[in-house]
């Protein structure tokens, strides 16, 4: 061996030990012997690229190719030129390396490997293959031919290449978490688990384990779990890890360091549609809508054809109440991808907030069928067949909703409860039974305040706070309002709890009449139970029940000594630290006391007092007499018109074949709800001819409707409440039905306080019997239209001072219990 010769030799050692100085300095004094020796050339600028001197290195490399030719250069070249983001040179260098030597294992499978990043995946399967067809035992082709096989969708075939590779190298680290790619890919979570567990215990810095270790995780609703090894991997700093970990910090709910880093990936690949789209989630659960908004058109727009970018934009709108805007997002966004069940859920959720019930009820089957048995997908059906007053499949989508764990499971029980209390499919011990699970389901987190003695003692007015969603115009503020401006403040001191951002001209009316006003509808159960308790309340008084917008929760803290539920509800709450239930003897028998968890506190008159409408609206002549035939009405909600309803009615309309039903209710400005409501009735044999179908209008043209009623029908068990006391009015009776339960007896405590009792049937029979026996005689209900009003006006049912008397008394008799109840305690202490 030469000296020059030794030299290399010494070179190369320094150069594989990673002493790249003493290399390098023996390098450049060989070519100080000999300028453009080929192999000094060569390895000084492979270590020239290794310290990151890319430019010169290749340029030593390439000037070494001129003077020899060999394969391994090129091979080498190849190495760093891909290195380099070089990647069709890189190629190029490969093939003629493999072209010089055909047996090149290690070439073909470097080409292999650069063809799969340039997308390449056919041709990179077939070096691979060729690589291990020269060097079976190699565990680098096996992994590689792995890559290239899942790229091309090949699962199977990929775990068996990952397989091999271990095989032949148990330590084969990046081989083990190839293999979780492939298993997590095929839902094999467990197994996938496993598999980067084992790449990181033999390879602990190994990131993209890590990382896919970090989704697997996620996938089986480890987010603790997740959260770590996504952290883990960050050092890779890639925009996809990053937006991966940000993805877990949204699951967990830490949203501002989630949107930080969102905005890091965002920094990193600002062409990232999906970043955008995902920070536009985390901005709009923020309530930062503008900005979730901005995001997801920056998202559209670098990726328009991307079904995911239309749907978050769509989100964003919705929550910007652009339902017209968002609806066309969906739609788009479907167009793209007709199997995206979360976009079908969200074009459902904005159509049906339009109240296009039958497109939206389309949309949530579609969803389901792709997605199978979901809790948020069964609410909103649910919602969509309540809105078409289909109630017992509504009932039932909300109970599947709830075997699925749903992520607010007190808002399903609510709706159920709501839609329960309607039907008489769910008889009232069913119903019972389920406000009590719904109870104790608000009463689990609370942790419920102690009321010392020496709080019980009151000297002065008694404080009541009032609690509901609805002051404003709706019934309960329709009940309300009159009797606020004669509730006498030397004895009860008024305060509201306002649930809902939405106010109006009667919110506006009713704020004058409390001595203090809250709104509280940014706050939680536990904010809210804490303000009623730091003000002092000694008797809260719930006024919505399991109702939209309601504070019903906080009552489970036991903010104030005393608790009733009243006017706002029509069943049991199902919360035992509510004390009464406020009602009167029609709608509360004794022979009912069980329906209740609440005790019965009885009101002398009917537990509702009727605010004569503003609006100036006279009471007309009795239709029939111009018409030639009755006209049946009913102005009520049409999840109340069950199908035994529709049964009864349609008896009726039958036995008078002249006669008309007029019915009037949000919904029926829409085409779907009426034919809807037409097939009903079409069921039983009657002609769409003969019923007058109508949406909502302003007040006053509502109220002007009855006009063109000659008798109100009640429905059942869900009868009318304020839609009674506005048709009598109106000049126009009401037949209402006797039933066992508080919600059907609302309408015979109203027809009772207005002196109307034999309008009340025993029966169905009865009811039919009722409605043709009125209906044949004009001249008794022309007489009783023109009476009417001044007979309700002059009734308790109207007299506002005697019901603010009644109401003062049973808060103050109440508290006196109370008081009495505490002082036994004390003395059996």
């Amino acid at each position: 061996m030469n000296e020059r010769q030794a030299l290399l030799e010494r070179a190369l050692g320094h150069h594989q030990a990673g002493r790249l100085g003493q290399a390098q300095a023996l390098y450049r004094e060989i070519l100080a012997q000999e300028p453009g020796q080929p192999d000094a050339q060569h390895f000084l600028g492979l270590l020239g690229c290794q310290l990151g001197q890319y430019d010169a290195g290749l340029a030593l490399m390439e000037q070494s190719l001129a003077a020899r030719r060999e394969p391994a250069y090129l091979n080498n070249l190849g190495n760093m030129l891909r290195e380099h983001g070089r990647l069709e040179e890189a190629i190029a260098r490969y093939q003629e390396a493999v072209r010089l030597q055909v047996d090149y294992a290690e070439a073909h499978n470097n080409l292999g490997n650069a063809l799969r990043e340039a997308g390449r995946a056919q041709e990179a399967m077939y070096c691979c293959a060729r690589a291990i067809e020269l060097s079976p035992q190699s565990a680098q082709a096996y992994n590689n031919l792995g890559n290239a096989l899942q790229d091309l969708g090949e699962l199977d075939a990929a775990a068996v290449s990952y397989g091999k590779a271990i095989a032949l190298a148990p330590g084969y680290a990046q081989a083990y978490s190839n293999l979780g790619n492939v298993q997590r890919a095929r839902q094999q979570m467990d197994a996938a688990i496993g598999s980067y567990r084992q790449a990181i215990g033999l390879q602990p810095d190994l990131h993209v384990a890590h990382h896919g270790l970090g989704l697997a995780l996620r996938a089986t609703g480890d987010l603790a779990g997740a959260a770590a090894s996504l952290r883990a991997s960050l050092k890779l700093n890639t925009a996809d890890v990053i937006n991966s970990y940000a993805t877990v910090l949204r699951d967990q709910g830490e949203l501002d360091e989630a949107a930080s880093y969102y905005r890091k990936a965002i920094a990193l690949s600002p062409d990232d549609a999906q970043a955008y789209s995902n920070l536009s989630g985390v901005l709009r659960r923020q309530q930062q809508f503008a900005e979730a908004l901005s995001m997801s058109d920056r998202a559209v727009a670098l990726s328009p054809e991307q079904a995911q970018a239309w749907n978050a934009l769509g989100n964003a709108q919705h929550s910007l109440d652009d339902l017209p805007g968002a609806t066309r997002s969906y739609r788009r966004a479907l167009e793209l991808d007709n199997d995206d069940a979360g976009a079908h859920h969200n074009l459902a959720l904005v159509l049906l907030k339009q109240e296009r019930t039958d497109e939206a009820l389309v949309h949530c089957r579609r969803a389901l069928a792709l997605e199978g048995p979901n809790a948020s997908m069964l609410v909103n059906l649910g919602d969509t067949l309540r809105a078409q007053g289909d109630i017992d499949s509504a009932l039932d989508a909300y109970r599947d909703a709830l075997t699925l764990d749903p992520a607010e499971p007190l808002l399903v029980y609510q709706r159920l409860l709501f839609c329960a209390a309607g039907t008489h499919t769910v008889t009232p011990e069913r119903f019972i039974d389920d406000a009590r699970r719904c109870g104790a389901l608000m009463a689990a987190t609370a942790r419920p305040y102690r009321h010392l003695p020496t709080e019980r003692t009151r000297t002065g007015a008694l404080r009541v706070g009032l609690v509901s969603g609805d002051l404003r115009q709706h019934p309960s503020g329709i009940f309300l309002e009159n009797v606020l401006d004669h509730i006498d403040a030397r004895r009860i001191e008024l305060i509201a709890y306002s649930t809902c951002a939405k106010h109006d001209e009667v919110t506006d009316r009713l704020k004058h009449k409390f001595g203090l006003w809250r709104d509280v509808h940014d706050l939680g159960p536990e904010a809210l139970a804490r303000r009623i308790h730091d003000d002092a309340v000694d008797v809260l008084v719930d006024l919505s029940g399991h109702t939209q917008f309601s504070g019903l929760s906080a009552f489970a803290w036991k903010p104030a000594p005393v608790q009733v539920s009243w006017l706002g509800f029509f069943a049991t709450t199902g919360l035992s630290q509510i004390d009464y239930f406020l009602g009167d003897r029609h709608v509360l028998p004794e022979t009912e006391e069980a329906h209740f968890v609440e005790r019965p506190w009885r009101l002398p008159d009917s537990y509702l007092c009727f605010t004569p409408p503003r609006e100036s609206v006279s009471v007309g002549p009795l239709p029939m007499l111009s018409n030639g035939h009755v006209t049946f009405g009913c102005f009520g909600k049409l999840i109340k018109i069950g199908d035994n309803v529709v049964e009864l009615w349609s008896r009726m309309l039958h036995a008078l074949p002249d006669s008309r039903l007029f019915l009037k209710a949000l919904g029926l400005e829409h085409p779907g709800a009426r034919e809807a409501t037409k097939a009903r009735f079409a069921a039983h044999g009657i002609d769409e001819g003969r019923l007058i179908l109508e949406g909502p209008s302003p007040r006053a043209l509502y109220l002007d409707a009855y006009n063109r009623v000659d008798i109100t029908l009640s429905p059942f068990p869900y009868g009318g409440g304020t839609t009674t006391a506005e048709g009598l009015w109106m000049g126009v009776p009401v037949l209402g039905m006797k039933g066992d339960r508080f919600v059907t007896h609302i309408c015979e405590s109203l027809l009772h306080t207005a002196g109307l009792g034999e309008w009340i049937a025993e029966d169905e029979e009865d009811y039919v019997r009722k409605a043709l026996a009125y209906a044949g005689d004009p001249g008794k209900l022309n007489t009783l239209r023109a009476g009417l009003r001044a007979q309700v006006l002059n009734s308790p049912l109207c007299d506002a001072k005697r019901f603010a008397r009644s109401l003062e008394s049973a808060f103050e008799q109440m508290w006196s219990r109370y008081v009495a109840g505490a002082d036994k305690t004390l003395e059996e202490s």
